[in-house]
């Protein structure tokens, strides 16, 4: 059971993290450690995000209030690749590449304001992780990580900004404790912060800003509860509102009355996850699975106009000899946002707020993942 119950229940929490936290497109999850014996595995997904608002105001005659801005998502693909070995009885290895980051958004020209306005993030991390088993079922985690980070980005005004690509460096700590034969753990896994100092050339002049990737801190678990039964979950924070990307010039531009960067997060987020798994045969088993982003709450970002999520989703695994092949599907409800007027349109502002420029509701994004892993 533990064998086939683990791999649903992994790429049920995985999956949860492809929408999830703004641009976060991995969970960054240690699981792997916890595959029996020498093990390799390749993951990918494809999200298909819909996400599109109403223009609140009237800018021109070509720019009427009550215009719709078109999807402004576009379909994106994730991939990743992991190799854990058993080093000794007590010590396991893993290394990891994943996509920790990214960002996709092009607006149709609508007559929406923002129309013509694109954004890419595109991001690679490694991460080298190493386990250790004391007798008492508990064992640490360690790791260094390398996020290899870059982005641009072009705006309905003219604004174009492109960045270096940059890559620094971040740590993994953790602990877990677990009891094998009921298919019970529990981890705690924090991730540091990672730091960029980019180089950025906007609209032909060179500048610089820098940009945090988020810590965050991950606690996953899971247990039996009856025969060929488990119940999984997790809760994970990111710190959301240390984020920003804050070009130098963009910052500096006059009709940036109020100093808003080109993306940036009031709050942190929360995602909670809780499903069961079932092994139907010797060869097959499934898992379900709800999970809840709470929303940031305030003025959502024009280049990430939501907030929030709520999300279902179904994988199952099919376990042959030393291969495992797992599928699984998620539909995200995605949370309403309201964005801001520009306050080059309206300033100065009462109090700041100027006021409601787009509604973005009843949005939503599917996304599908495949896992292939090997055990040797």
């Amino acid at each position: 059971m533990r064998r086939v119950m683990m791999t649903a229940s992994a790429l049920a929490l995985g999956a949860t993290a492809a929408t999830a936290g703004g641009i976060e497109r991995s969970g960054q999850s240690v699981g792997i450690l916890f595959e029996q014996g020498n093990y390799v595995e390749f993951n990918i997904g494809r999200v298909r995000p819909e996400v599109s608002g109403t223009q609140q105001i009237p800018v021109s005659p070509l720019s009427p209030a009550g215009v719709g801005s078109g999807d402004m998502a576009e379909d994106y693909t994730t991939m990743s690749l992991g190799l854990k070995m058993k080093v000794n009885d007590r010590i396991d290895a893993a290394l990891i590449i994943d996509e920790p980051v990214g960002a996709d958004v092009s607006y149709p020209i609508t007559g929406y304001l923002y129309g013509g306005s694109t954004a890419d993030i595109n991001s690679y991390a490694t991460t080298a992780l190493m386990r250790y088993k004391f007798d008492n079922n508990i064992s640490v985690i360690g790791g260094l990580r390398a996020i290899r980070t870059n982005g641009t980005v072009h705006l309905f005004n003219g604004y174009d900004m492109s960045s270096s690509s940059e890559t620094d460096y971040g740590y993994v700590l953790g602990v877990a404790w677990e009891k094998p034969e009921i298919a019970a753990r529990v981890a705690l896994t924090y991730n540091s912060a990672v730091t960029h100092d980019f180089t950025a050339n906007e609209n032909g002049a060179e500048t610089s800003f820098e940009t945090e990737i988020p810590q965050s801190l991950t606690l996953e678990g899971q247990t039996g509860v009856a025969k060929d039964t488990l119940v999984f979950g997790s809760i994970r924070w990111v710190d959301w509102s240390a984020f920003q990307i804050a070009p130098t010039n963009y910052m500096a531009n006059p009709a940036n009355v109020y100093k808003d960067p080109l993306v940036s997060y009031d709050n942190d987020s929360i995602t909670y996850t809780l499903g069961v798994g079932r092994r139907f045969t010797e060869n097959w088993s499934g898992a379900m699975f709800v999970s809840h982003e709470t929303g940031k709450d305030g003025y959502a970002g024009n280049l990430g106009p939501t907030d929030g999520s709520t999300a279902v989703g179904l994988a199952a695994t099919y376990t042959r000899d030393n291969l495992k092949i797992t599928g699984g599907v998620r539909y995200v409800m995605i949370g309403d946002a309201d964005t801001e007027i520009p306050a080059a349109l309206v300033a100065p502002c009462p109090d700041g707020d100027c006021g409601t420029f787009g509604k973005f509701t009843d949005n939503h994004a599917v996304a599908v993942g495949l896992r292939i892993g090997y055990s040797f």
